[in-house]
């Protein structure tokens, strides 16, 4: 897949943002750019769902003596068949195509001995993860062809959906549309004193949804672009095309990914019944959330409960509109947010096994004392894919942050188009958007989260355990194509009264 680079100079981009704003020129204000934009898409009762639901497998580990919990992941070069017959050039890791699901414990050690099987550098980044900067995989911890890399740290969040994806300075929508990616899930003891469905593959689904293109013959292909990045006409499901899942039990828990470089998605039920939300990013909500229709940016999790009767067939959806989306028509149009799709299949079985209620109460967050916000920073999110006007700059460290202080982080979406924010290592509490609470599916923990055109929003976070003068973490917009072309920043968390030094990256051999 040949990646796009964004035309420069900056006058070329605001010359497309108002065209796009005003509704006129679309495809000759990006024509310029090489950027062919799409337009809408549905494919609501044209999908089989001739084809079981593929299962990543659990990822196999060992204990070390010291009681380190060990995995390995090689990314490597193969091919897909999705269509039978069809062969497509893919990447995965421990196989072609995505990768195996990790799975810890609470106050565990884990190390993951990554191997770097491709012809060219790769990262490996632990999406949700709270661990020392040096381990997080971002662009200053790239691994060289034929090299490996052994981060290692102690698991101490509670329990999540999580995901891991490549994240090399410029690369990673590519890398990461190519196929590597997985899930890693979290447990605690409070997760599983709930009696929420817990067998993986089973009752516990994961469900990582990926936007791409095929030929006629089903060979993958290239995805139009739209300023979103990356759009494709179809989706896969855990890389399964038209999938369908048999279930036999009457609650099932769906682990929601959205893996896709760049559409977001409005995940409903085909039936209508309400979406019933139990945790989003960083973890369980207080009590769960029914939702009309649960929207995704690129990089956010989410966990649905979903009760069947005996032998009924439901469909999962996605059904944005600009509306959902917040964008006007042909913007919407343009940047999947007037696109429709059917997503994945339910069967019931004719007899299943009972569950038992979900308790009222899954989870006490803590709520933070504003009175305690030692720093607020503001990051634009405006044209030129820049933060703050300025690109990424892998020798810029953009913000020092004082370790264990609470501090607002105001995010703005200066443009009529898409973005999202990104913030590693942290966990975040929404406290505002455009002055006003956050709806209810947005009050939990959450590490992404979509920012509408012309919005502010308000987070609140605290950095904790981990500091480091020499090694950045990075906040971006998840949008892969943005982040690419530099939408992206670097923060270190330091010490009281230290200073951050930048190390120029690190760079891993054998």
């Amino acid at each position: 897949m040949l990646q796009t680079r964004l035309c420069r100079p900056g006058a070329t981009i605001g010359t497309a943002i108002a065209a796009l704003a005003a509704g006129g020129l679309v495809a000759a204000a990006f024509a310029g750019c090489g950027i062919v934009t799409p337009g809408p898409v549905s494919t609501v009762g044209e999908v089989d769902f001739d084809r079981p639901l593929g299962i990543p497998p659990l990822a196999e580990s060992t204990v070390d003596a010291d009681g380190t919990r060990v995995f390995a992941l090689d990314a490597q070069a193969g091919t897909t068949e999705f269509e039978p017959g069809e062969p497509s050039e893919t990447w995965g890791f421990n196989g072609s195509y995505l990768g195996p699901t990790l799975v810890a414990e609470r106050g565990e050690h884990v190390r993951v001995d990554m191997t770097n099987s491709l012809d060219e550098p790769t990262t490996v980044h632990w999406h949700g993860m709270h661990l020392p900067p040096e381990m997080d995989g971002g662009p200053h911890q790239m691994v060289e062809p034929d090299a490996s890399w052994s981060p290692e740290w102690d698991i101490d969040q509670q329990a999540a959906t999580l995901w891991y994806h490549p994240h090399p300075h410029g690369e990673t929508e590519d890398h990461v549309a190519r196929g590597l990616a997985g899930m890693f899930l979290l447990h605690d003891e409070h997760e599983r004193s709930l009696g929420l469905p817990a067998e993986y593959g089973v009752d516990d689904l994961p469900v990582i949804v990926q936007d791409t293109g095929f030929s006629a013959e089903g060979e993958l292909e290239a995805k139009q672009r739209g300023y979103a990045g990356g759009l494709g006409d179809e989706l896969l499901v855990n890389g399964t095309r038209s999938p369908y899942v048999e279930v036999r039990d009457e609650l099932v828990r769906l682990r929601l990914l959205n893996a896709s470089t760049a559409r977001s998605y409005a995940f409903a039920w085909g039936d209508g019944r309400p979406v019933e939300l139990i945790a989003t990013d960083g973890g369980l909500l207080e009590a769960s959330v029914e939702l009309e229709h649960l929207r995704l940016s690129p990089g956010e999790r989410a966990e649905v409960l979903l009760r069947v009767e005996p032998g009924e067939t439901l469909v999962l959806q996605s059904r944005m509109t600009p509306e959902i989306a917040g964008l006007v028509g042909p913007v919407a149009d343009t940047n999947g947010g007037s696109d429709a799709f059917d997503v994945l299949e339910i069967r019931a079985a004719d007899a299943l096994d009972p569950a038992a209620e979900v308790p009222p109460q899954l989870n006490t967050i803590p709520v933070d004392d504003e009175a305690e916000v030692a720093t607020t920073r503001r990051f634009e999110l405006g044209d030129g894919f820049e933060i703050n006007g300025e690109a990424m700059d892998m020798g810029r460290i953009d913000e020092t942050v004082t370790v264990d202080t609470l501090e607002r982080w105001v995010v703005v979406n200066t443009q009529p188009l898409p973005h999202s924010f990104h913030v590693h290592d942290v966990q975040f509490r929404v406290a505002s958007i455009d002055g006003s609470p956050p709806p209810p599916e947005l009050s939990g923990w959450k590490d992404t989260i979509f920012v509408e055109p012309e919005t502010e929003v308000e987070l609140l976070m605290r950095f904790e355990d981990y500091t480091d003068t020499d090694t950045p973490y990075m906040y971006h917009c998840h949008l892969l194509w943005h982040e690419d072309q530099g939408m992206m920043g670097q923060f270190a968390v330091v010490e009281p009264g230290q200073s951050a030094t930048m190390t120029g990256g690190t760079h891993h051999e054998h």
